[in-house]
């Protein structure tokens, strides 16, 4: 009986094919919106979870100030200083290494082209910190760092800026007043989580930032890597004491720095990325809503013009019931149909637009089902009201509707 309903259903979708498409419209519509916002909100959360990741692998980040990001309230904080970084290698067990680091944007110049960039002054424990690879030449030896030689490391961008069509390594690039040796290039990383190009920097020996360009001993950051095995909460916690210890901050006075674990950055990213992706999803589900009411309609519609069609039936011995699975199974058809057509759609659109947009596609098995299973129920739901309308419609009465 349901196959010869479901055959019944088909017949009647194609004898009256653009009305069907117009009819699915709304689903297929739905389902695709509903699909591809799902699908682009996982590649961006995944995409900001390795962009975060690429920061440096179980990172503290320690910053002056109760706050960070725009609006931070660090001038009133003071700096740390050098001694503090070694404090921490030293003295909080489960570190593996410590890079203290001093920021300054600066316009550098190589030859007849200048690019303002930032200048980092840091150590070599700075690349094992935050996960950086060089690509060409090599990072600070000893004697430089100790000394404060005008040597320097550059970033992907400022290279292709400066040095497009030549090998950097060995040339002077001046900053200000000074000029520094290129010895080596960073592996590139492209944009970071806060939307930064992490490229775009000039990486030189603490001593020499400090000496030439800043004119102070203070350190602006630091970047405390957690060692395999360790507990990172635990380690975070014996930082912020030692800190407290050495900024003489008293049980009763907030902190006058943060301690930022990159865990915490990827899940506020993320939370308020999958906040984004439930929002828009349940805004473009709406559409599902919508394209229900237009099959109700046209299944109205349709029982009203198979009035005699359904009278003979019900004359010649048909129960109601199978009045009642015959136009059912056309709504489900038609809005199950739409829920195909919507997926296919999706698919193609979530390809597309995550290459547009630089984020990994990430094909989500559950998603899909889940939309089209909600397609078939709308068919259901709003199909049962018209089915039943027919089921209920006297022999006699439906025989002499003209």
């Amino acid at each position: 009986m349901i196959w010869n309903a479901l055959l019944l259903a088909l017949r009647e979708i194609r004898r009256n094919l653009l009305r069907s498409f117009l009819t699915t419209l709304g689903i297929v519509i739905g389902v695709s919106a509903v699909v591809t916002m799902v699908t682009l909100g996982n590649g961006a959360t995944k995409s900001i979870s390795d962009q975060v990741a690429s920061l440096g692998s179980n990172l503290l980040i320690v910053r002056p100030g109760q706050r960070l990001g725009p609006g931070r309230d660090s001038a009133g904080a003071p700096n740390f200083k050098v001694e503090d970084a070694e404090s921490i290698a030293q003295q909080v067990t489960g570190v593996a290494q410590v890079a203290p680091i001093v920021n300054r944007s600066v316009t550098v110049v190589a030859g007849a082209k200048n690019w303002s960039t930032v200048v980092t002054g840091t150590r070599n424990t700075w690349f094992a910190t935050g996960n950086w690879v060089i690509a060409q030449g090599r990072n600070f030896s000893e004697s430089e760092e100790k000394a404060g030689r005008a040597v320097c490391v550059i970033g992907a961008t400022v290279r292709r800026e400066l040095f497009p069509n030549q090998n950097p390594l060995g040339a002077e690039l001046r900053v200000k007043q000074f000029a520094c040796e290129v010895i080596g290039v960073l592996g590139s990383k492209g944009q970071s989580a806060f939307g930064s190009d992490q490229d775009d920097l000039v990486v030189m020996p603490l001593r020499t930032v400090q000496r030439r360009l800043t004119g102070n001993l203070d350190v602006a950051s630091m970047q405390v890597s957690v060692a395999d095995g360790a507990s990172i909460d635990r380690v975070k916690e014996r930082v912020t004491q030692l800190m407290r210890e050495r900024r003489k901050i008293t049980e009763n006075e907030d902190d006058n720095f943060n301690v930022l674990d990159t865990r915490q950055i990827a899940e506020t990213l993320s939370g308020t990325t999958r906040v984004m992706t439930a929002l828009l999803g349940a805004v473009a589900a709406v559409s599902l809503l919508v394209g229900g009411i237009g099959i109700m309609n046209i299944m109205l519609v349709s029982v009203t013009e198979r009035t005699r069609e359904i009278g003979i039936r019900l004359a010649i011995g048909a129960l109601e019931r199978e009045v009642l699975l015959q136009f059912l199974i056309e709504a489900v058809a038609l809005a199950a149909l739409g829920g195909l057509v919507g997926l296919a759609l999706a698919t193609v659109a979530s390809i597309g637009l995550a290459g547009a947009m630089g984020v990994p596609y990430l094909f989500n098995p559950g998603i899909n089902l889940l939309a089209f299973g909600f397609s078939a129920a709308i068919g259901v739901l709003f199909g049962y009201v018209p089915a039943r309308r027919a089921a209920r419609l006297d022999p006699i009465d439906a025989l002499r509707h003209e």
